[in-house]
């Protein structure tokens, strides 16, 4: 890989700002450290030579110029001495361990404004020990000879030399650390957005049932690989089911409008008999209500499994949606004769939507009245219940019931266990009972086969809004 196209990857952008902040930083650092140290390690030969001066003025006092000299020659063959110097009044060097000033430094007394080159004796025999400089404090004696006390900056400049090879030493480590760090963090972290890219792509290309990688680590990019593949499976679902609708509806559509075309073709054939032609249309009429019927259910099914409606959802009482769906189906159940009865909690409620829950229920106990009509002795029974939070419904009948193995797919659409698909119907009455309640995040739950059929709405608790 290039390296403009390095440059262009997040990991080595950010490697990159982060080593130049470190960098910036360390700088700082090192710099306001070295300069503290520097002016501590000034303060403390100032002082130091303040107190050298103060011993050497007492050594005058107590003994003159003879004392003072040899204080001097004492002091300076000591080793790691300071500087020290006496000289006559026209500049000539009569004591001390310096053997030559820059021009200059004796023409004024007191402190010297910038540190001043010298040479110590024995300089000349040790090539490497020249070019020193100092810092002194220069006093005129009261026979106009100048004293000299100073002390040498070797020991601070070294400390400047280490502190800055220790500074490029640190900021080569930092480098190589970026370096180290983009190649095995960032190119792993490159590594894994190349295979969501690659996984994406082949999304793009058709392949629905790909999904985005997930190493297990648990990170953000695991996470966000969980979401995108939650969302992909949403997707699928949501493709199936249209495929599945629009295979419904040429498979189990085309029948009814079939038989519309016939009819209409035969009432068209026969002229003559008006009455059979009355016939024929109020069939035809009779046989499109059920068709907008049918689409209708299967609109609002895909609808309410997409998770959209339009309908409002407010806290609606379930005993009276159970009381006034089982009192709209007591006609039907007695021309069928089937025993129609109700067991209700009073006072429960749930949040959902009153047309949606009440045209569910009315779909179960439609079934259960249709196929316990030709039981020995048919019943069914409704009964609401508290569950926990939440509430159930439950709708028992003494119809046939469904074989275990059948009960997800009589929830389909347009799935009709009975082979001679006697009783009137489309199929979707249960389909769409499924449908609200996974809209109203419940279940239904069927049960019971061979003496008969338990059908259960269960609603979770939720609270509005």
């Amino acid at each position: 890989m290039r390296l403009p196209a390095v440059m262009r990857t997040t990991a080595a952008r950010l490697s990159a700002l982060y080593l130049l902040l470190f960098a910036i930083c360390a700088t700082v650092l090192v710099v306001y450290v070295t300069s503290l140290s520097v002016r501590i390690l000034t303060v403390q030969t100032r002082e130091a030579i303040v107190e050298e001066v103060a011993d050497l003025g007492r050594a005058y006092r107590r003994g003159g110029l003879a004392t003072l000299a040899r204080v001097l020659d004492m002091r300076s063959r000591q080793p790691g001495a300071n500087l020290y110097l006496l000289a006559g009044p026209t500049g000539e060097i009569l004591s001390g361990n310096v053997e030559g000033l820059q021009p200059g430094v004796l023409d004024r007394s007191g402190w010297t404004e910038r540190p001043f080159s010298y040479d110590r004796y024995g300089d000349a025999q040790d090539s490497g020990a020249t070019n020193h400089t100092a810092v002194a404090q220069v006093i005129e004696l009261p026979n106009s000879m100048m004293l000299l006390v100073g002390r040498d900056l070797g020991e601070p400049e070294r400390f400047r030399t280490v502190v800055r090879r220790a500074l490029m030493a640190a900021l080569g480590m930092m480098g190589l650390g970026a370096l180290l760090i983009w190649y095995f963090v960032g190119r792993r972290a490159l590594k894994r957005i190349d295979n969501v890219s690659e996984a994406s792509r082949q999304i793009m290309g058709g392949d629905l049932n790909q999904r985005l990688p997930v190493s297990g680590a648990g990170d953000e990019f695991d996470r966000l690989s969980e979401n995108l593949n939650r969302m992909l499976d949403r997707i699928n679902a949501l493709n199936e089911g249209l495929k599945q609708v629009s295979d419904n509806i040429a498979h189990d559509l085309k029948t009814p409008l079939t038989r519309l075309r016939n009819r209409a073709e035969a009432a068209l054939a026969d002229v003559s008999d008006e009455s059979a032609s009355r016939a024929a249309l109020e069939q035809t009429i009779a046989e499109s209500d059920q068709l907008i019927r049918t689409f209708n259910a299967i609109l609002m099914i895909s609808r309410l499994e997409a998770g959209y409606s339009a309908e409002n959802q407010d806290e609606i009482d379930l005993s009276a949606i159970l009381a006034d769906v089982v009192e709209l189906y007591e006609p039907l159940a007695e021309d069928c004769g089937v025993e129609l009865s109700a067991e209700a909690t009073d006072n429960v409620s749930v949040v959902g939507n009153r047309e949606l829950v009440g045209q569910a229920l009315s779909n179960i106990i439609d079934n259960a009245i249709k196929y316990s009509s030709e039981a020995e002795a048919p019943k069914v029974t409704v009964s609401l219940k508290r569950e926990g939070d939440g509430a159930q419904i439950v709708v028992r009948d003494t119809g046939p019931g469904i074989p275990p193995e059948d009960r997800e797919r009589a929830t389909e659409r347009f799935v009709r266990l009975e082979p001679s698909r006697s009783q009137p119907g489309s199929g979707l009455g249960l389909s769409l009972a499924k449908a609200v309640m996974k809209f109203h995040g419940g279940s239904l739950e069927l049960d019971g086969a061979g003496e008969g059929l338990s059908v259960a709405m269960t609603f979770p608790a939720r609270k509005k809004g």
